[in-house]
């Protein structure tokens, strides 16, 4: 089964079906074949940064883009690191 993806347009529509309308999020979520618990997430996301909601495909929040700078900057320090160990280790066993 796949997974199923949703446009940010449905998204604002559900969340404002909640919001603006009344609706309950049970009934919300059944009309439209959702879990509740992905509604509730949706509302909550909404709720706490409106304007970085549902970014989408390629595009993320800029939270998430420094922690994926980060994360590839972590990986090539490592990287680094290893290639100089074994530098020193190959310098160390010819000293000897």
């Amino acid at each position: 089964m796949q997974r199923r993806k949703f446009s940010r347009e449905f998204k604002l529509e559900a969340v404002r079906l909640v919001k603006e309308r009344g609706v309950a999020v049970a009934q919300a979520a059944r009309d439209l074949d959702l879990y509740e618990n992905v509604l509730r997430k949706w509302v909550r996301d909404l709720s706490m940064d409106p304007q970085h909601a549902f970014p989408g495909h390629g595009q993320m929040k800029p939270e998430q883009q420094e922690i994926d700078r980060l994360r590839k900057e972590v990986a090539k320090l490592k990287a680094e690191r290893d290639i100089l160990k074994k530098a020193a280790a190959y310098f160390a066993r010819e000293a000897i």
